[in-house]
Order: structure tokens, then sequence, then C-alpha cells
């Protein structure tokens, strides 16, 4: 099976935060990870292959060389976990003028207008109260099908729509669900998720669900060498890092580390998200189950390289002037070294040039992204993480066009160049 075809399916399964944790940790655990208890004492040993659940929807990964950390520096790859979406409101249901809706939240910078008129699911997370009044449980949920449309409002009732429309996000964007038809039918979210959960109404004591795209990923073009999909931001960085650590030659020496953070849509302020200062407890309890000190730690910390990636801004063919005037990242031209002067992406000379040699090793292509002198760009991970882990810093990622819209677009040759290129960094 091709590359894109694999994170296609990937894709399929990852359908919120939780859910993208959960598979990951199914294909770590099927490659020979063994899994961590984020708040146990750890026995670490050489040749090891861990990993650790973050609140259900950060992970992290990591092998250790052969000899330990003696000899070996620290390759860490981060990515995020979740995309823009809406989230589900408490009491979400509302049930008026004969329709059932549901009341949600713009969750990240999505394109309002891109969400109107799909097929839309609903995923998440569903905690539920165990026999022990004290104890809760995580149950994950997926509705996979269509159950949810935000339908658009007809040309003929508003003739300047295509001239741009303010959507408003408390009104025009919440999604409908059903026709009301008798009393009988006005069930509430927790009876919905009871009935197809099949667990009392009463043990569900919360919710955390998202709204998602649910049409599949798709080959486009002629010649198929273009692929639509969900989700691209950024499932294409955490399937290829996920790729890179489990298909990597292993290192005599060394500690490999894979992290996928939640909440980067949202700025990251959260105890699972890259400002957190989860990354460095964790690394710490690895170092000291190693027989190694904090002082060794700081070192090993300052000799690290990170890459992070997350996806790139391709030129879009209808608007080539929104583009820097010599750096023009093409879909499929490989992957993306993301550069700001600003430091919204992190990034110095050294790390550029470490990349650009990963990728003459990796036989991958490479291509560089600024943004124009006059436009201010986005940010993500890598300036976050390089301020509490404070090691060499470069943002990678695949070329997409349409970020954070519903369905977004790259090149399908693109998801093989970076899985190689981490593969060749882990190796």
């Amino acid at each position: 099976m091709g590359t894109i075809d694999e994170l296609n399916k990937f894709i399929k399964k990852a359908t919120s935060p939780f859910h993208t944790v959960d598979t990951v940790s199914e294909e770590l655990k099927s490659k020979g990870f063994e899994e961590l208890d984020i708040a146990e004492k750890w026995e670490i040993k050489n040749k090891g292959r861990y990993y650790i659940k973050v609140y259900d929807s950060t992970l992290m990964a990591f092998t250790v060389g052969a000899n330990g950390m003696d000899g070996g520096n620290l390759r860490v790859c981060s990515a995020h976990t979740d995309f823009p979406c809406f989230k589900l409101k408490p009491n979400a249901a509302i049930n008026e003028n004969g329709y059932r809706k549901f009341n949600t939240e713009v969750y990240g910078g999505a394109i309002l207008n891109t969400w109107l008129d799909r097929p839309l699911s609903i995923a998440g997370r569903v905690i539920t109260k165990e026999k022990d009044e004290f104890k809760v449980e995580s149950r994950l949920f997926d509705f996979s099908r269509p159950v949810l449309i935000i339908p658009n409002l007809a040309i003929h009732l508003n003739r300047d729509v295509n001239k741009g429309v303010a959507l408003n996000k408390q009104k025009e964007m919440l999604p409908v669900a059903d026709i009301i038809s008798k009393e009988a039918d006005k069930l509430s979210l927790e009876e919905q998720l009871s009935e197809q959960m099949n667990i009392k109404r009463e043990d569900i004591l919360d919710y955390e669900l998202y709204v998602y795209q649910c049409e599949a990923g798709e080959k486009i073009g002629f010649d198929k060498t273009m692929f639509s999909s969900p989700r691209l931001d950024n499932l294409t960085s955490v399937k290829a890092a996920v790729d890179g650590i489990t298909g990597a030659k292993e290192r005599e020496s060394g500690i490999n580390m894979v992290i996928l953070y939640d909440n980067e849509e949202i700025g990251s302020r959260t105890k699972q998200g890259a400002q957190s200062d989860i990354t460095l407890l964790l690394l710490e309890k690895i170092i000291l189950s190693l027989g190694k000190t904090r002082e060794d730690m700081i070192d090993y910390l300052l000799n690290g390289m990170m890459l992070s990636a997350d996806v790139a801004h391709g030129m879009h063919p209808n608007y080539p002037e929104k583009c820097d005037i010599t750096n023009k990242p093409m879909l499929n031209g490989g992957t993306v070294i993301k550069i700001a002067a600003s430091q919204s992406y992190a990034n110095d000379g050294a790390a550029s040039a470490f990349v650009k040699l990963l990728a003459k090793k990796s036989s991958t292509p490479c291509q560089t992204f600024v943004n124009r002198s006059d436009m201010q760009g986005g940010s993500t991970l890598g300036a976050i993480t390089s301020t509490i882990l404070p090691m060499r810093t470069i943002d990678i990622g695949v070329p997409v066009l349409s970020m954070h819209s519903a369905r977004e677009l790259m090149g399908v040759n693109d998801q093989k160049s970076i899985k190689k290129l981490l593969t060749c960094f882990f190796s």
C-alpha cells in the first residue's frame, strides 16, 4: 500500500485528538513499544521502546540505544494531534422550529464557510462513573457516520452571498441533527450517547466531543498527483513522525523521541500543550531512570536536536502574489523548511543546513518557505517548544493548499518525502 493510502487510512481513524493518540498507541504497540504510566516510577532499559499517554490527547514515544545515552544525542520530532473544528458545548441539544441543532463553539482558526453543506460526524471521549463514586472512566466514542450538517442559506434569500458573507459563529454555524416529528424525538445528546454506547444515561458525567468532517480523502487530478482530505494539518506530520521512529534503523547510542501535542490550534497553553512543562518533566524522568543526573539531562538537552513538523503553505496557483518573491514551495516539491526573522517559526542557519544535509542523505527533495515581508504569517510548535526545551530546533512540514479548510490539499509524493527524511533523522 502506498504512503498516501496509509495516510488516508490513518486520517479516517484519527477523528479527534483522543482518537489520534489511541490510533498511534495501537501502532506503537504493534511495533514493540511498551506503555508507561505517566505518574508511576519507570524502569527504562537500554534498547527499550516506550510510549506515554498524557491526559489521553498528547503522547510521547521514545527509544533508547543499545549503549543508552552515552555517546549519542537526543533527537526529537514534535507534531500536534488537534485540528480546527467545532467542539460541542455542555447541554448541547437545541430543539426549536421543528429541528434539532447542537450548540457548538469554534475550536482553532477554521475557515468557516468550508464547513457548510458537508456531512459531519461527532467524535471524542465520554466520561462515565465507575462503581467507586470517586473514580471516573474515559471512553472513546465516534458516531462514524454523518449525523450533522450546517446548511447554507439559499442565494434567493441572500442575493449578496457571492460578495462574501460574515458568518456568525453562534447563529449561522450551528449544525443541524434532525427534523423533529414528535415529542419523543427530542432526545438530549446524553441520551443519544447512552443509546449508542449502551450505558445508562445517569452514568454519563461529562464529554469532550468534536464535530469533524467525515468525507474520506481522495486523490485528485488526471494523473492523481494531488490528495484532498480533512485534517492534513497536522496528521501528515503525526503519521510521518510515528513512521520515522518505528521504521528507523536502531542507533547504538542516544535517545529518539516523538512528542505529539494537543491544543496547538488554540495556543498550546494547556497542561498537555507544548507550552507546559510536561515534556521537561517526562524527559527528566527518563534521564533519572537511566541512572543519570539532572546535570546530565541539561547537557544532553543542550546538545539535542528537534524537528518541529507541521504543514507549510504551498504556492497557490490562483494567488501566486501571496507567496514570497524568491521562495515558492510547490506541492510534490518535497519537505519545506520554514523560516521567519520574527522566530514565529523556530530556525537558525545551522539547523536549516542540517535539514538540507538530511534531505540529501535520505535522497528527498527539500524547499523553503518564508512569508512575504508585508504579510504576517502563522506560527507553530517549534518556537514554543524550544523555549521549554532550549535545543537547536527547526520547523519543517509538507506543503499544502487550503490550510485550515474543512478539506486541505497536498501533493501525493510529499508524505513519502517527509517520512523518508524523518526515518533518516532517527536512524
